[in-house]
């Protein structure tokens, strides 16, 4: 079959074996460039600051610089840069847009650290607008309780100063493409269950 014909079929349930390796290769160029559209994304949010000193771009090279200089390894570096990754297209649920992103090529705690960062970091601002700042207090217990809001307290809260000496993405691009070439659902990762 040549990559520019289409299956034949119009419900899953009726393609053939050749059509899903048809379907697959597909695929396989989406995962190809995956990384290349990550990086696009987190350049999207440059510009708009939102009303913060800085923007949504910069915010994220401060958090990954915070975190690579504090000496973290280059998995959290790389979750401290995409963390907030999903702002643009889901606001109110960033975290999980960022968390779906990354899971199958982090590790499981990794994941809910990102996954759970935006309810962690309500404790910093949700009670000035009538919010509860403990609603993290929720997964107190949590065997990642603890190191989340740490990376709360120690990168992400932090991270809006316009003086800080920011590395640029150029810094941190070799690792985004590192973790992105790894297996999805690797030995690295617990699985889609995660």
């Amino acid at each position: 079959m040549l990559e520019t014909e289409t299956v034949s079929f119009t419900r899953m349930d009726e393609g053939t074996g050749e059509e899903y390796q048809l379907l697959d290769r597909h695929y396989k160029k989406l995962d190809i460039g995956l990384v290349d559209n990550v990086l696009e994304q987190l350049t999207r949010l440059r510009g708009d600051t939102m009303g913060y000193q800085i923007d949504r771009y910069q915010h994220s090279l401060q958090t990954a610089t915070r975190a690579m200089r504090d000496g973290t390894d280059e998995e959290m570096t790389v979750i401290a840069l995409l963390h907030d990754v999903g702002d643009l297209l889901s606001p109110w649920n960033h975290s999980d847009l960022a968390a779906a992103i990354l899971q199958p090529y982090v590790s499981a705690d990794n994941h809910w650290l990102v996954r759970h960062h935006g309810i962690f970091q309500g404790y910093y601002f949700w009670h000035h607008g009538g919010g509860d700042r403990f609603a993290r207090e929720r997964y107190r217990g949590h065997p990642m309780f603890e190191r989340t809001a740490e990376f709360c307290e120690r990168w992400d809260q932090m991270s809006f100063d316009p003086n800080y000496d920011t590395l640029p993405l150029e810094a941190f691009e070799p690792m985004v493409r590192r973790l992105f070439a790894r297996p999805p659902f690797g030995p690295h990762v617990a699985g889609p269950a995660a």
